[in-house]
C-alpha cells in the first residue's frame, strides 16, 4: 500500500463565536475557507490545476455553510476548477474524518493531492439554530429515539460524570490546566508555524490570534460559576413531556434523582470559528514537485459507541487505531483529545492509564475553543508543531462525536 504524507498544516485563529463579539463573524464562512486554502497553496507554491480534490468537514450544513463548502471555497481561493471539491458531516469529528478520507484515496493509489481540513463559523450556526429542532433529537425521528434516545450534550457530559465518579473538583482542574498550558503555548509562539491571519475583503486585518483563551482562570473563579445543563435536564421536548433528562434515564434509570451536574461555560468547550487545511500528497506527488513531508499517516479508524451517552467513543476509537497500528499508548509521545466536555478528556485519561503530560500539552479546546467541523484537522496541526517542537515521534488525535462516533488518527513526524 502506498504512503500517504502530510506536506503542510494550517489553521485560522480561533475567534469568538458570538455576532458583534468576534471577530471573525462577520466573514462569509467560504472566505474562512478559502483563507486557510489560499494559505496552503501560496506556502507550498502547489499548483493548483493538480489538485485531485478537497474534502472538507463541516457540520451545520445550512445556509451560507450548506452548498458544498470545500468547493466552493476553493473557487473563492482562486484554485483552478480542476480542483474539485466535496463537503462531509461527521459532526465534531468531520475534521479528522476528511483527512482519513483523502488518506485514503492516496494510500489506495486513486489520488495524488488532496487538501482536507474542514470550517465551522458557530456565530452563523447559532444564530441560525431552531431551538424546536435541536439536531441531536434524531432529527425528529421518533422511532430511532425510541430505539436510541439522543438528548443535550451537556447532560450526557453529566450523566457520563456522575455514572464515572467524576467530580466538580476533577473536571475543574483538568479546565485549568488547559487554560494554564494555552496561554503557555501562546507566549512561547507554539502555534506561530500553523496559525496565519484572517483578512477582510478590503484587505484589513480581522484577527492573527486566538482570542477565546481566558488565562487568568483559577480554580477559585471556576467554583464561582454555577452550573449550566441543570437548566436543561429537565426541558420538555415535546408535547408529551419528555425531557432531555428523561431521554437518559430511560435508558440509564439508575441516574434518576442521583444526577450530578458539573460542567458550566468554564469547563466545556469554547463557542468559536475557525477554519483549518492540510496538504495531503503521494510520494510520487512530493517528488515530482519537490515537496518535503512532515509527518505520514500510520493509522486510521472510526468506532461507534452509545449514542444515549454519546460522548464515550474516543477510548475504544484509540484502542482500535493503536491496534491497527501494531502500537500501544506507550509509544504516542503527543495525544490530542478534545475537550468537548471536561469530562470526555479526564475519563480518556483515566482509562487509558496516560501520562498527563502527554495530553493536550499545549491546551485544549476548554482554552482555545471548537469550530466543530475544523477542530479535528486543527489537532492533526497542533499535534504535528508539537511532535517537531518536541522531537516526539508519534501523535495520536480522537474526539467525541454526536451520535455516539469518534474517528482517530496516529500520524509519524518525519525529518525533513
Amino acid at each position: 500500500m502506498a504512503e500517504a504524507y502530510i506536506i503542510d498544516a494550517v489553521r485560522t485563529p480561533r475567534g469568538i463565536g458570538k455576532v458583534g463579539k468576534g471577530s471573525l463573524a462577520h466573514l462569509h464562512p467560504q472566505h474562512l475557507s478559502a483563507t486557510v486554502l489560499g494559505a496552503i497553496r501560496d506556502r507550498n507554491k502547489v499548483d493548483t490545476a493538480t489538485i485531485d480534490d478537497v474534502i472538507w468537514g463541516t457540520s451545520s450544513q445550512r445556509g451560507a455553510q450548506g452548498a458544498d463548502m470545500g468547493r466552493m471555497a476553493a473557487l473563492d481561493a482562486g484554485f483552478d476548477v480542476k480542483a474539485s471539491g466535496v463537503t462531509l458531516d461527521r459532526f465534531c469529528g468531520s475534521g479528522i474524518t476528511s483527512v482519513a478520507l483523502g488518506a485514503a484515496q492516496i494510500m489506495s493509489g486513486m489520488e495524488d493531492c488532496i487538501i482536507s481540513g474542514g470550517c465551522e463559523m458557530m456565530s452563523y450556526t447559532s444564530s441560525t439554530a431552531d431551538p424546536k429542532n435541536p439536531p441531536m433529537m434524531d432529527a425528529g425521528n421518533l422511532h430511532l429515539r425510541e430505539m436510541h434516545p439522543q438528548s443535550q450534550q451537556g447532560c450526557c457530559a453529566d450523566a457520563i460524570a456522575t455514572l464515572e465518579g467524576i467530580d466538580r473538583e476533577a473536571v475543574d482542574r483538568l479546565a485549568v490546566v488547559s487554560q494554564e498550558r494555552a496561554k503557555k503555548a501562546m507566549d512561547e509562539g507554539r502555534f506561530d508555524k500553523s496559525v496565519i491571519p484572517v483578512y477582510n475583503r478590503d484587505g484589513s486585518l480581522a484577527l492573527d490570534k486566538d482570542e477565546f483563551p481566558r488565562p487568568g482562570t483559577t480554580m477559585e473563579s471556576l467554583a464561582g460559576l454555577k452550573t449550566v445543563f441543570n437548566m436543561f435536564w429537565d426541558v420538555p421536548v415535546d408535547d408529551k413531556g419528555t425531557t432531555y433528562g428523561n431521554m437518559i434515564e430511560k435508558k440509564y434509570p439508575q441516574l434518576k434523582g442521583n444526577i450530578q451536574h458539573v460542567h458550566h461555560a468554564g469547563n466545556s468547550s469554547g463557542v468559536v470559528d475557525g477554519a483549518a487545511a492540510i496538504l495531503l500528497t503521494s510520494e510520487g506527488y512530493m517528488k515530482k514537485h519537490g515537496l518535503k513531508p512532515r509527518a505520514r499517516i500510520v493509522a486510521t479508524a472510526n468506532m461507534g459507541d452509545d449514542p444515549t451517552l454519546m460522548l464515550n467513543a474516543p477510548v475504544p476509537a484509540a484502542k482500535k487505531v493503536l491496534e491497527k497500528a501494531g502500537m500501544t499508548t506507550d509509544d504516542i509521545d503527543v495525544y490530542e483529545i478534545n475537550e468537548a466536555f471536561s469530562v470526555v478528556a479526564e475519563k480518556f485519561i483515566r482509562d487509558l492509564g496516560l501520562n498527563r503530560d502527554k495530553v493536550n500539552i499545549n491546551g485544549g479546546a476548554m482554552a482555545l475553543g471548537h469550530p466543530i467541523g475544523a477542530t479535528g484537522s486543527i489537532l492533526i496541526g497542533t499535534a504535528l508543531d508539537e511532535l517537531e517542537r518536541s522531537g516526539g515521534k508519534y501523535g495520536l488525535v480522537t474526539m467525541c462525536a454526536a451520535g455516539g462516533m469518534a474517528p482517530a488518527i496516529i500520524i509519524e513526524r518525519l525529518d525533513a
